[in-house]
Protein backbone atom coordinates (compact mmCIF):
# COMPACT_ATOMS: atom_id res chain seq x y z
CA UNK A 1 0.00 0.00 0.00
CA UNK A 2 2.86 2.42 0.86
CA UNK A 3 4.56 1.72 -2.47
CA UNK A 4 1.31 2.47 -4.28
CA UNK A 5 1.00 5.81 -2.51
CA UNK A 6 4.61 6.79 -3.29
CA UNK A 7 4.25 5.83 -6.94
CA UNK A 8 1.04 7.83 -7.23
CA UNK A 9 2.73 10.84 -5.67
CA UNK A 10 5.68 10.58 -8.08
CA UNK A 11 3.33 10.50 -11.04
CA UNK A 12 1.75 13.75 -9.96
CA UNK A 13 5.07 15.46 -9.34
CA UNK A 14 6.53 14.42 -12.68
CA UNK A 15 3.50 15.16 -14.74
CA UNK A 16 4.18 17.37 -17.74
CA UNK A 17 1.49 19.87 -16.90
CA UNK A 18 1.70 19.54 -13.16
CA UNK A 19 -1.93 18.35 -13.00
CA UNK A 20 -3.17 15.34 -11.09
CA UNK A 21 -4.51 12.23 -12.74
CA UNK A 22 -7.80 10.59 -11.81
CA UNK A 23 -7.56 7.53 -9.59
CA UNK A 24 -7.96 4.21 -11.35
CA UNK A 25 -11.36 2.55 -11.00
CA UNK A 26 -11.12 -0.86 -9.29
CA UNK A 27 -11.53 -3.64 -11.82
CA UNK A 28 -14.89 -5.41 -11.82
CA UNK A 29 -14.66 -9.11 -10.98
CA UNK A 30 -15.10 -11.57 -13.83
CA UNK A 31 -18.77 -12.53 -14.33
CA UNK A 32 -18.29 -16.10 -13.09
CA UNK A 33 -16.46 -14.82 -10.00
CA UNK A 34 -19.18 -12.27 -9.19
CA UNK A 35 -21.87 -14.93 -9.50
CA UNK A 36 -19.96 -17.40 -7.32
CA UNK A 37 -19.47 -14.74 -4.64
CA UNK A 38 -23.17 -13.84 -4.66
CA UNK A 39 -24.15 -17.50 -4.32
CA UNK A 40 -21.71 -17.96 -1.44
CA UNK A 41 -23.06 -14.85 0.30
CA UNK A 42 -26.60 -16.24 0.15
CA UNK A 43 -25.55 -19.19 2.29
CA UNK A 44 -25.08 -16.82 5.23
CA UNK A 45 -28.61 -15.40 5.11
CA UNK A 46 -30.58 -16.29 8.24
CA UNK A 47 -33.89 -15.04 6.89
CA UNK A 48 -35.40 -13.85 3.66
CA UNK A 49 -38.46 -11.96 2.47
CA UNK A 50 -38.99 -12.69 -1.22
CA UNK A 51 -41.45 -12.49 -4.09
CA UNK A 52 -42.03 -15.00 -6.88
CA UNK A 53 -43.70 -14.25 -10.23
CA UNK A 54 -43.92 -16.26 -13.41
CA UNK A 55 -45.59 -19.13 -15.21
CA UNK A 56 -45.86 -22.85 -14.49
CA UNK A 57 -47.62 -25.55 -16.48
CA UNK A 58 -49.55 -26.60 -13.35
CA UNK A 59 -50.71 -23.12 -12.32
CA UNK A 60 -50.54 -20.74 -15.26
CA UNK A 61 -49.53 -17.26 -14.14
CA UNK A 62 -48.71 -17.07 -10.45
CA UNK A 63 -47.56 -14.60 -7.85
CA UNK A 64 -46.33 -15.45 -4.38
CA UNK A 65 -44.78 -13.63 -1.45
CA UNK A 66 -42.99 -15.40 1.37
CA UNK A 67 -41.01 -14.96 4.56
CA UNK A 68 -38.59 -17.67 5.63
CA UNK A 69 -36.15 -18.27 8.45
CA UNK A 70 -33.38 -20.85 8.55
CA UNK A 71 -32.87 -21.43 12.29
CA UNK A 72 -35.36 -22.86 12.93
CA UNK A 73 -36.65 -23.64 9.43
CA UNK A 74 -39.94 -21.76 9.13
CA UNK A 75 -41.86 -20.24 6.25
CA UNK A 76 -45.12 -18.48 5.45
CA UNK A 77 -46.32 -17.81 1.93
CA UNK A 78 -49.34 -16.39 0.15
CA UNK A 79 -49.89 -17.39 -3.48
CA UNK A 80 -52.38 -16.60 -6.20
CA UNK A 81 -52.54 -18.42 -9.53
CA UNK A 82 -54.72 -18.31 -12.63
CA UNK A 83 -55.15 -21.97 -13.45
CA UNK A 84 -54.22 -24.21 -10.54
CA UNK A 85 -55.79 -27.66 -11.03
CA UNK A 86 -58.57 -26.28 -13.17
CA UNK A 87 -59.31 -22.89 -11.65
CA UNK A 88 -57.92 -19.83 -9.91
CA UNK A 89 -56.49 -20.29 -6.44
CA UNK A 90 -55.75 -18.19 -3.39
CA UNK A 91 -53.46 -20.05 -1.05
CA UNK A 92 -51.82 -19.42 2.32
CA UNK A 93 -49.22 -21.85 3.63
CA UNK A 94 -47.24 -21.96 6.85
CA UNK A 95 -44.47 -24.32 7.94
CA UNK A 96 -43.28 -24.56 11.54
CA UNK A 97 -42.56 -27.22 14.15
CA UNK A 98 -42.42 -29.98 11.50
CA UNK A 99 -46.02 -29.29 10.45
CA UNK A 100 -47.71 -27.60 7.52
CA UNK A 101 -50.86 -25.48 7.60
CA UNK A 102 -52.80 -24.49 4.49
CA UNK A 103 -55.82 -22.30 3.81
CA UNK A 104 -57.26 -21.96 0.32
CA UNK A 105 -60.42 -21.38 -1.68
CA UNK A 106 -59.69 -24.74 -3.34
CA UNK A 107 -59.69 -26.89 -0.20
CA UNK A 108 -62.76 -29.16 0.08
CA UNK A 109 -65.34 -27.54 2.35
CA UNK A 110 -66.81 -30.92 3.35
CA UNK A 111 -63.44 -31.99 4.75
CA UNK A 112 -62.78 -28.71 6.54
CA UNK A 113 -66.00 -29.02 8.56
CA UNK A 114 -66.42 -25.26 8.88
CA UNK A 115 -62.78 -24.59 9.71
CA UNK A 116 -60.41 -22.35 7.72
CA UNK A 117 -57.14 -24.33 7.86
CA UNK A 118 -55.84 -27.81 7.19
CA UNK A 119 -52.97 -29.05 9.30
CA UNK A 120 -50.68 -31.91 8.27
CA UNK A 121 -47.57 -33.51 9.73
CA UNK A 122 -44.80 -34.05 9.05
CA UNK A 123 -44.79 -30.96 6.87
CA UNK A 124 -41.18 -30.26 5.94
CA UNK A 125 -39.72 -27.16 4.33
CA UNK A 126 -36.20 -25.80 4.18
CA UNK A 127 -34.18 -29.02 3.81
CA UNK A 128 -33.02 -28.45 0.26
CA UNK A 129 -35.50 -29.67 -2.33
CA UNK A 130 -36.24 -33.39 -2.42
CA UNK A 131 -36.78 -33.70 1.34
CA UNK A 132 -39.45 -31.01 1.52
CA UNK A 133 -43.09 -32.01 1.82
CA UNK A 134 -46.24 -29.94 1.42
CA UNK A 135 -48.71 -32.80 0.77
CA UNK A 136 -49.25 -31.56 -2.79
CA UNK A 137 -50.46 -28.12 -1.68
CA UNK A 138 -47.51 -26.11 -3.01
CA UNK A 139 -46.32 -26.51 -6.60
CA UNK A 140 -43.10 -28.53 -6.55
CA UNK A 141 -41.21 -25.60 -8.07
CA UNK A 142 -41.94 -23.40 -5.03
CA UNK A 143 -40.97 -25.92 -2.36
CA UNK A 144 -37.16 -25.45 -2.40
CA UNK A 145 -35.53 -22.56 -0.59
CA UNK A 146 -34.56 -19.87 -3.12
CA UNK A 147 -31.25 -19.54 -1.27
CA UNK A 148 -30.40 -23.04 -2.44
CA UNK A 149 -31.83 -22.55 -5.94
CA UNK A 150 -29.34 -19.78 -6.71
CA UNK A 151 -26.52 -22.32 -6.38
CA UNK A 152 -27.31 -23.66 -9.86
CA UNK A 153 -26.11 -20.43 -11.46
CA UNK A 154 -22.52 -20.97 -10.32
CA UNK A 155 -22.41 -24.14 -12.48
CA UNK A 156 -22.85 -22.15 -15.69
CA UNK A 157 -19.89 -22.22 -18.09
CA UNK A 158 -20.94 -19.15 -20.08
CA UNK A 159 -21.87 -16.42 -17.60
CA UNK A 160 -21.86 -12.97 -19.15
CA UNK A 161 -22.81 -9.43 -18.16
CA UNK A 162 -26.04 -8.07 -19.64
CA UNK A 163 -25.84 -4.61 -18.06
CA UNK A 164 -26.83 -2.58 -15.00
CA UNK A 165 -30.47 -2.44 -13.93
CA UNK A 166 -32.54 -1.23 -10.99
CA UNK A 167 -34.39 -3.99 -9.14
CA UNK A 168 -36.75 -3.09 -6.29
CA UNK A 169 -34.93 0.23 -5.89
CA UNK A 170 -31.44 -1.30 -5.84
CA UNK A 171 -28.80 -0.79 -8.52
CA UNK A 172 -27.69 -4.19 -9.76
CA UNK A 173 -25.50 -5.90 -12.33
CA UNK A 174 -27.42 -8.37 -14.49
CA UNK A 175 -25.68 -11.66 -15.34
CA UNK A 176 -26.96 -14.40 -17.65
CA UNK A 177 -25.91 -17.96 -18.44
CA UNK A 178 -27.08 -21.48 -19.24
CA UNK A 179 -26.84 -24.32 -16.76
CA UNK A 180 -26.43 -27.99 -17.71
CA UNK A 181 -26.94 -30.85 -15.31
CA UNK A 182 -23.61 -32.45 -16.26
CA UNK A 183 -21.80 -29.26 -15.23
CA UNK A 184 -23.25 -29.27 -11.71
CA UNK A 185 -20.55 -30.36 -9.31
CA UNK A 186 -22.35 -30.31 -5.96
CA UNK A 187 -25.26 -32.23 -4.51
CA UNK A 188 -26.94 -28.93 -3.61
CA UNK A 189 -26.91 -27.83 -7.25
CA UNK A 190 -28.26 -31.14 -8.56
CA UNK A 191 -30.87 -31.29 -5.83
CA UNK A 192 -32.57 -28.16 -7.22
CA UNK A 193 -33.23 -29.64 -10.68
CA UNK A 194 -35.76 -32.34 -9.76
CA UNK A 195 -38.57 -30.14 -8.34
CA UNK A 196 -38.32 -27.89 -11.39
CA UNK A 197 -39.12 -30.69 -13.85
CA UNK A 198 -36.95 -28.78 -16.31
CA UNK A 199 -35.26 -29.90 -19.49
CA UNK A 200 -31.53 -29.48 -20.03
CA UNK A 201 -30.21 -26.77 -20.28
CA UNK A 202 -31.75 -24.25 -17.90
CA UNK A 203 -31.36 -20.54 -18.64
CA UNK A 204 -30.62 -18.47 -15.56
CA UNK A 205 -30.32 -14.74 -14.89
CA UNK A 206 -28.86 -13.33 -11.69
CA UNK A 207 -28.99 -9.71 -10.52
CA UNK A 208 -26.28 -8.80 -8.00
CA UNK A 209 -26.49 -5.65 -5.87
CA UNK A 210 -23.70 -3.25 -4.91
CA UNK A 211 -22.86 -5.34 -1.83
CA UNK A 212 -22.21 -8.38 -4.00
CA UNK A 213 -25.39 -10.17 -2.91
CA UNK A 214 -28.17 -11.73 -4.93
CA UNK A 215 -31.09 -9.36 -5.42
CA UNK A 216 -33.03 -11.35 -8.02
CA UNK A 217 -32.77 -14.46 -10.15
CA UNK A 218 -34.79 -15.97 -12.98
CA UNK A 219 -35.09 -19.60 -14.10
CA UNK A 220 -36.39 -20.56 -17.56
CA UNK A 221 -36.61 -23.93 -19.28
CA UNK A 222 -38.92 -26.29 -21.11
CA UNK A 223 -41.03 -28.23 -18.62
CA UNK A 224 -40.91 -32.03 -18.93
CA UNK A 225 -43.92 -34.22 -18.25
CA UNK A 226 -42.83 -36.64 -15.52
CA UNK A 227 -44.66 -39.61 -17.08
CA UNK A 228 -43.60 -39.24 -20.71
CA UNK A 229 -40.42 -37.10 -20.31
CA UNK A 230 -41.60 -34.97 -23.22
CA UNK A 231 -41.92 -31.18 -23.27
CA UNK A 232 -45.24 -30.08 -21.79
CA UNK A 233 -44.92 -26.32 -21.56
CA UNK A 234 -42.66 -23.63 -20.16
CA UNK A 235 -41.17 -22.98 -16.75
CA UNK A 236 -40.43 -19.30 -16.10
CA UNK A 237 -39.97 -18.06 -12.54
CA UNK A 238 -38.43 -14.88 -11.15
CA UNK A 239 -37.45 -14.65 -7.47
CA UNK A 240 -36.87 -11.16 -6.04
CA UNK A 241 -35.17 -10.82 -2.65
CA UNK A 242 -36.97 -7.98 -0.89
CA UNK A 243 -35.26 -8.10 2.50
CA UNK A 244 -32.70 -10.25 4.31
CA UNK A 245 -31.71 -11.07 7.89
CA UNK A 246 -34.76 -9.49 9.50
CA UNK A 247 -36.70 -11.31 12.24
CA UNK A 248 -39.36 -13.65 10.85
CA UNK A 249 -42.35 -14.79 12.87
CA UNK A 250 -44.50 -17.73 11.80
CA UNK A 251 -47.38 -18.78 14.06
CA UNK A 252 -49.69 -21.75 13.83
CA UNK A 253 -53.34 -20.93 13.06
CA UNK A 254 -55.77 -21.18 15.98
CA UNK A 255 -56.25 -24.83 16.95
CA UNK A 256 -60.02 -24.33 17.01
CA UNK A 257 -59.90 -23.24 13.34
CA UNK A 258 -57.66 -26.08 12.12
CA UNK A 259 -58.74 -29.45 10.74
CA UNK A 260 -55.94 -32.01 10.80
CA UNK A 261 -55.46 -34.10 7.70
CA UNK A 262 -55.54 -37.35 9.66
CA UNK A 263 -58.94 -36.45 11.05
CA UNK A 264 -60.27 -35.57 7.59
CA UNK A 265 -59.14 -38.91 6.14
CA UNK A 266 -61.18 -40.70 8.76
CA UNK A 267 -64.43 -39.11 7.52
Amino acid sequence: MLAAVLLAGGAVACGGDGGSRPAATPAEPAPATAVARAVDASRDFTSLHYRVTGTLVSTGRLKAEAFMGTEPAVMRMTMTADDYKGGSVRLKVRFLDEAMYASSNRLPADKLRGKSWFGAAPGVWGRGSTENRSFGVLPDELQPSPLAQTSMMSASKNVRVIGTETVDGARTTHYKGTVRYDDMTTATQRDQVFPLGASDPITMDLWVDGDGRTKQFRVRAAHLDAATMTEAGTLDLTFTFLDINRPVTVEAPPAADTRWLGDARED
